[in-house]
């Protein structure tokens, strides 16, 4: 369904406060399975901390709700400068977080609003958008596959 459109909007206080609590939670799910579970909450409230320090109001951070033709918010993103470049100029974007609400997967939504965050990058003068995404998150990565996107980097893990 690449025919799919949304618009993208600024998140509310409200909003801001659901999607970072969504956030974290995932996060530090995914994180559990390399660090106990106390310690993955932790940090991934200190990313939160760390890259969003105004919260919604952090310069250069771009936190937005994707709302299909019909207005009804169908995900959200979160785009903001490239952390691995120095601070201030940041040739490219990263891609913090996309989620796409359950009622709306497998639709074409996601690679909507990718292709509205792409767009929102080149609008703010960024050259490229980079992202990470979990290793066991098949569906993440079957999207930005399908949309682009190639491995630049690869880290690897085995618990002995």
């Amino acid at each position: 369904m690449d025919d799919r459109t949304v618009r993208l909007r600024r998140m509310t206080p409200a909003e801001y406060e659901t999607v970072t609590e969504r956030r974290e939670e995932e996060t530090a799910r995914e994180l559990a399975a390399f660090l106990p579970a106390e310690l993955a909450r932790e940090r991934a409230r200190e990313g939160t901390a760390r890259f969003l320090p105004d919260g919604p109001d952090t310069a250069g951070h771009h936190l937005v709700v994707a709302e299909d033709d019909t207005g009804r918010v169908v995900g959200d993103a979160w785009i903001g400068p490239d952390p691995r470049e120095a601070v201030g100029g940041a040739a490219s974007a990263w891609l913090y977080d996309l989620h796409v609400r359950p009622d709306s997967r497998r639709r074409g939504f996601g690679s909507a609003i990718l292709r509205a965050a792409e767009a929102l990058t080149a609008r703010e003068g960024w050259t490229a958008l980079g992202l990470n995404v979990f290793g066991g998150n098949e569906a993440a990565i079957a999207l930005y596959r399908a949309n682009g996107y190639r491995v630049a980097a690869m880290s690897l893990r085995k618990d002995l």
